[in-house]
């Protein structure tokens, strides 16, 4: 999964926040606008009913039937208390009224009858709905409420929104880890199938060859041309494993098997391997080691040696014979310095940037050799540079914690 998929999905997530949030708000304003009578107030449908009650000096007239509908009644109250005119009063509802009593329907109900009130000229007009109709409150706050309000809601739909993403986050990171558990998983077995496939004929090819290059009977060129066939299919074994030990530490399904190393014996015993396979003739080879004793360092042997080889490797594939070689270390604080010195033509590296840091990819020009060195490494807690050496070669150095670090 790519970094611009994620923030795709990321977005689609705010977005879908975003629009749930809209969509319960309207459907909450939506929802009170429709229960509040269309969203006109009480006032205004009362000052309309008052409106349509009219005195002609000897009686009234009411012409806003259609305002009070067929559930809803009015009553007027004079100023002694006495109702003068009614529209369908329910029984249970008196006919005179104190000031104590006025004082309370007002504002709440009359007879369990939630009412609205207007004051006219001529009274207190009165309009009734049925019980349990209206659920009527009274509500009160400080004024500072209402002026908070808005940051409140803000507040609690930013945190909302916030838990959501969070949510989200910890989703795609879940469904990112398992995809990435299956991409490697599905690579490790392609690799490892191509690698089992080439081992048996490669094994032959190899054994073929190094009889060919042994034979007296053959033509010199002949046998010259085994030898390189040997040993080119030598490179596509070692490149192999590579790949193999590579897609290991990539995918951290290579175990370290740690250990105490003393420095000085583990390269000795490195570069005599090395020389005795052969792979130094033609170099002049030299180990650069302090007469002080280094400090140990914990590391995987089979690894490191892996690293300290390719390295070697690299020299003598990337110099014409006659050139040198240098392996040694030494302590630069905490750390113990692996390193490796070429010729002046050691690498095509060296030539355009001796000082240049490894690619992230290990770079093409180097194929798997130099990335498994930076993976071993990082592995064990340290890091690859490239200098210039003190012969102007190119110096590749594995900088490593000691075991007191």
């Amino acid at each position: 999964m790519s970094l611009r998929s994620i923030f795709k999905g990321a977005m689609l997530v705010t977005a879908s926040a975003a629009l749930i949030a809209v969509i319960t708000i309207a459907g909450i304003l939506a929802l009170a606008f429709y229960y509040s009578d269309g969203g006109r107030s009480w006032s205004v449908s009362v000052t309309r009913v008052s409106d349509a009650l009219t005195y002609d000096g000897t009686e009234y007239d009411f012409s806003g039937d259609a305002l009070l509908g067929d559930d809803r009644w009015a009553i007027l109250i004079g100023e002694d208390g006495q109702v003068v005119w009614s529209l369908r009063k329910p029984s249970d509802v008196p006919e005179q009224y104190a000031l104590t009593d006025v004082a309370s329907f007002t504002r709440w109900y009359l007879n369990d009858y939630p009412v609205q009130c207007r004051i006219r000229e001529d009274g207190l007009l009165v309009v009734g709905s049925p019980k349990g109709s209206v659920w009527k409150h009274d509500i009160s706050m400080q004024s500072r409420l209402l002026h908070d309000a808005p940051l409140w809601i803000g507040g609690i739909f930013l945190l909302a929104l916030g838990c959501v993403l969070l949510l989200a986050y910890f989703a795609v990171r879940r469904w990112f880890r398992q995809a990435q558990r299956v991409r490697d998983a599905a690579r490790s077995d392609w690799i490892n199938g191509v690698s089992h496939d080439i081992r048996t004929p490669l094994s032959m090819v190899m054994g073929y060859a190094a009889q060919m290059e042994g034979a007296e009977d053959l033509p010199p060129e002949r046998r010259r041309q085994a030898g390189i066939i040997r040993a080119q299919s030598q490179e596509i074994r070692d490149l192999v494993n590579d790949l193999n030990l590579t897609m290991r530490l990539d995918c951290a399904m290579q175990a370290l098997r740690k250990e105490p190393l003393q420095v000085e014996a583990f390269l000795r015993q490195t570069a005599a391997d090395f020389l005795n396979g052969g792979m130094g003739e033609g170099f002049d080879f030299e180990m650069d080691l302090p007469s002080e004793p280094l400090p140990q360092i914990e590391a995987d042997p089979f690894l490191l040696r892996r690293a300290v080889n390719n390295l070697l490797t690299n020299c003598v594939r990337h110099n014409a014979p006659g050139g040198s070689i240098r392996l040694g270390a030494r302590a630069e604080g905490r750390e113990v310095v692996l390193f490796v010195e070429g010729g002046a033509a050691v690498t095509a590296l060296a030539a355009v940037d001796p000082t240049r840091q490894l690619e992230a990819d290990g770079g093409a020009a180097h194929g798997t050799g130099l990335k498994l060195v930076r993976q071993i490494a990082e592995a064990h807690g340290g890091t690859v540079q490239f200098r210039k050496g003190a012969s102007h070669g190119l110096e590749v150095s594995i900088s490593l914690p000691t075991s007191n670090a």
